[in-house]
């Protein structure tokens, strides 16, 4: 495309990670066309330098948007169920398991709570289906350089020198996302003094299904079931840490490496054995002021960002997409208006603030390694587990589903 051409798009999605692909996914299976733009090209393979050696269990509400995007069925092959969330409370040195409790699907749903997939497969997937989009154009190695909005729509500069002309842009371009600043949206933001460890193990007691948090001190250790690996039973392993002791255990050799993790998941799957490589993510808290500017939707973490803990992030941003697709098929004559935009930060605002201020609590709690707090925290799990209609309601809050009712408008037993 020659320098000082312009194009023109129903949307421009500035953000190629795995929430801005399913966002392009998403609005070009509905009809609208699409440009989506990304400063680095998504990396696909899992060996490769650079990837995304994260997971993302999608809840069973994020399903529907999957469908939505013509995704699910090219990613169902490759994921995990997540059949039971199981939380152990550890002590003593060696770390041992001193409580174990389950929270089973069965309780709530004949399906599971979710599904587990690499972010590599995800941006795999999903630059696939691109392809198949006729009305979709995917531009990696570009970035939104500029971005110009007035009433009726929004120009935006990009870095090879080209413009797009978009009746709506959106911002799923990180937590220190551009489009946010430029359209003059501000932060507020949490720090801990945590970086999370990313990789996956494989180990020889099967996973069942379960994830596996592991509460200790500096953060969760959490083992989420994956597909099975050369025969073996393979877990994605997210590791919380206070910063030091993070970029400590990033260095170790192979050997030292997974005599801590061994130690540290309580032999909970038996001796884990190191199955990828290793990548380091800070962690941080962070909610934007608002979702909406003049022709800008921020969804994901140009949103919000929270500590990965109870698979809230990524679904918090399908959520995202999801009302924003529904309110664009709704009323497509209006795509990006300052009614739809409203409406927008309107239905997604309360509950994304309850999210990031709930995760934020959590993990402030699971850093609590003082055995006071650690007993403090059983306790309240306790509770949480063992009065079955406070454990359905949790689960069903987790997956950011209404609880059920009876015909008097009573929550179901």
């Amino acid at each position: 495309m020659a320098d000082g051409s312009t194009t023109h798009h129903d949307i421009l999605v500035s953000g190629g990670g795995v929430a801005g692909l399913t966002a392009a996914c998403a609005f070009g299976s509905a009809g609208f066309s699409v440009l989506c733009v990304d400063p680095a090209p998504p990396v696909t393979e899992a060996a490769a330098d650079g990837a995304d050696l994260r997971s993302t269990a999608f809840l069973q509400p994020s399903r529907a948007v999957l469908e939505a995007a013509g995704l699910w069925d090219r990613l169902a092959p490759h994921a995990a169920d997540l059949q039971v969330m199981r939380i152990v409370e550890a002590g003593g040195d060696p770390p041992e398991a001193r409580s174990v409790r389950d929270f089973d699907a069965a309780d709530i749903s004949d399906l599971p709570f979710g599904w587990n997939l690499p972010n590599w497969l995800l941006r795999r997937e999903m630059v696939a289906r691109i392809a198949e989009l006729p009305n979709v154009a995917f531009r990696p190695g570009v970035a939104t350089a500029q971005l110009f909005t007035r009433e009726t729509e929004a120009i935006a500069r990009l870095s090879d020198g080209t413009r797009c002309r978009a009746r709506l842009v959106v911002a799923a371009d990180g937590r220190n996302s551009p489009v946010r600043e430029a359209a003059g949206i501000g932060v507020q933001t949490m720090r801990y003094g945590q970086k999370a460890l990313a990789f996956t193990v494989t180990h020889p007691i099967p996973h069942q299904n379960v994830s596996t948090e592991i509460h200790l001190s500096g953060g969760p250790f959490t083992l989420v079931p994956l597909p099975d690996l050369d025969g073996r039973p393979h877990s994605a392993v997210v590791w919380m840490e206070e910063g030091p002791r993070a970029l400590d255990l990033a260095q170790m050799d192979r050997a030292a490496l997974e005599a801590e993790m061994s130690a540290r998941s309580c032999y909970h799957f038996g001796p884990l054995s190191l199955a990828s490589q290793i990548t380091v993510w800070p962690i941080i808290s962070q909610i934007a002021d608002r979702l909406d500017g003049e022709r800008v939707a921020l969804i994901a973490e140009a949103a919000h960002v929270v500590p990965p803990i109870g698979a809230q992030g990524l679904n918090m941003s399908l959520a995202d997409m999801g009302c924003l697709l529904e309110l664009a098929r709704a009323r497509p004559e209006g795509l990006g208006d300052a009614e739809m935009l409203r409406a927008y930060h309107r239905r997604r605002w309360t509950d994304i603030r309850l999210r990031v201020t709930g995760i934020d609590a959590l993990n402030r709690a699971s850093m609590a390694g003082a055995p006071a707090l650690a007993a403090l925290r059983d306790r309240a799990m306790r509770l949480l587990h063992d009065v079955r209609p406070v454990r359905r309601t949790l689960m069903q809050a987790g997956l950011g589903a209404r609880p059920a009712r009876t015909t008097d408008g009573a929550p179901a037993p």
